[in-house]
């Protein structure tokens, strides 16, 4: 056998290897987007982001969560000094005692001057006392109620106020309001923070979803509640059931994070598939924003799912 045949041969066997691999690639990966029933865009996982603040200002007291810890809801995150607030609490509670006392004495004025009337009224029916008495005894009276009318509503007033502060001390025990893990946080023990100021982030892991776009044609193809199968860069082993959420009314240029050039330059459909609740309540410990990841929509509910895109879970 010649050199030059023997090359022929080695190009040749070359060549069919080639031909192989990709039959094959095209077999397992291409025949799989083949599927009319079956549209896909790539995503990210998301999650509702949740911003524990302070409600009024002061300096931070202390922080017991690190970033990364998975919290429950009504779990206490942080606190918030409450030295002034309690100083204006023992004022005002003092101030309501002050209130209380002298609605005890108005009412003893009250009392007096109510008995001085009936006397008064019995006695100028006889003609003993005149008539400017008696009417001075009346004057008595309703001077009193208005005296005893206005202490009560200062004492009102003080107990509202009291209920305020007691509220703004309550509200410095920042408490998480959903289960969720923590992202980060933003202020530090020691640190004073305004009113209405970000103290951590955190995301809510029992609304978990990804956000993906789909061009015009096969977005007016699915609806609401159309199942979804979510398969993540990191776990292709895993196939994740969601469910489509929301649909845009209005179609925009797919963001640059998402698509290459060329599909950016194609008005596409923001699709967001939302996984469901009580799968995230079982596997809440293992749920992680921000990975990256391929959904697939059927179109069709009634036609099966292919075989790789089955559901499969840890």
């Amino acid at each position: 056998m010649t050199e030059k045949t023997k090359r022929w041969l080695k190009l040749g066997v070359v060549a069919i290897i080639i031909l192989g691999l990709a039959i094959f690639g095209w077999q397992r990966y291409a025949s799989k987007d083949k599927d009319n029933n079956i549209v896909s865009g790539n995503g990210r996982i998301e999650a509702v982001e949740i911003d524990i603040a302070a409600k009024t200002a002061g300096r931070i007291e202390d922080i017991f969560i690190r970033e990364g810890d998975f919290v429950t809801a009504g779990q206490t995150v942080a606190k918030i000094d409450t030295t002034v607030l309690h100083s204006q609490l023992r004022v005002a509670e003092a101030e309501l005692q002050q209130a209380l006392s002298t609605v005890a004495q108005r009412k003893v004025t009250l009392d007096s001057a109510q008995r001085q009337n009936e006397r008064f009224q019995a006695l100028i029916k006889g003609g003993v006392i005149s008539i400017k008495a008696a009417e001075d005894a009346t004057t008595a009276v309703n001077s009193a109620v208005a005296a005893l009318s206005g202490a009560v509503s200062a004492v009102k007033a003080t107990r509202a106020n009291i209920e305020r502060i007691q509220a703004e001390i309550d509200d410095c025990t920042l408490k998480s309001p959903r289960d969720g893990r923590v992202q980060y946080i933003v202020a530090r023990p020691g640190e004073v923070v305004g009113g209405g100021a970000r103290v951590l982030n955190m995301v809510d892991l029992s609304d978990v979803y990804m956000t993906f776009f789909l061009p015009t044609a096969e977005a007016g193809k699915i609806v609401l509640n159309s199942e979804v199968r979510l398969v993540m860069d990191a776990a292709p082993m895993y196939v994740i059931p969601a469910n489509v959420s929301f649909i845009a009314d209005v179609a925009q240029f797919t963001p640059k994070t998402v698509e290459t050039k060329v599909e950016r330059e194609k008005l596409m459909f923001k699709v967001r598939a939302s996984i469901p609740s009580e799968l995230l309540k079982k596997h809440i410990l293992q749920v992680k924003t921000g990975l990256p990841g391929m959904a697939y929509v059927r179109l069709d509910p009634t036609a099966p799912w292919p075989a790789h895109l089955q559901e499969r879970l840890p």
